[in-house]
């Protein structure tokens, strides 16, 4: 069931609602960026997407990265969620990171069922050999 939850970078910036189902999935990958960031991840789709605050946000891609582009406040430097579009994934969606949900309980984080992909190797659509350092 989809629940309304409200997100922020750490100096509150960038604030947003989403609505979203964490027992439909949440990811975790091992590119060089979301390795750095420790970067978990829910998608939504945009229309269940309302950005409060931070229309000024910087839009951070990284050079190779044909994914998403990432919402990135220029003055705590936190990246709280991310936008793309990806055909096999259902066109465009918004990646939330689910370190900056301020009103997550830890227990549904701990229920939310994972996938993980390589994207490390560009083998998205597949788990790494090894996962638990995600």
């Amino acid at each position: 069931m989809k629940k309304t939850y409200h997100g922020s970078c750490h100096c509150k910036k960038i604030s947003y609602e989403v609505d979203i189902d964490l027992a439909e999935g949440t990811g975790k990958c091992n590119c060089t960026y979301c390795w750095k960031l420790r970067w978990w991840g829910a998608k939504a789709k945009p229309d269940a997407f309302r950005l409060i605050a931070g229309q000024e946000a910087t839009g951070y891609g990284f050079p190779t990265d044909k994914f998403i582009t990432r919402a990135l406040c220029t003055n705590c430097a936190v990246t709280s969620f991310g936008w793309g579009n990806i055909p096999q994934i259902g066109g465009d969606f918004i990646s939330i990171n689910l370190a900056c949900l301020d009103d997550l309980d830890p227990a549904e984080l701990i229920a939310a069922p994972v996938t993980y992909m390589d994207g490390r190797a560009d083998n998205w659509w597949h788990p790494p050999a090894e996962t638990r350092h995600l």
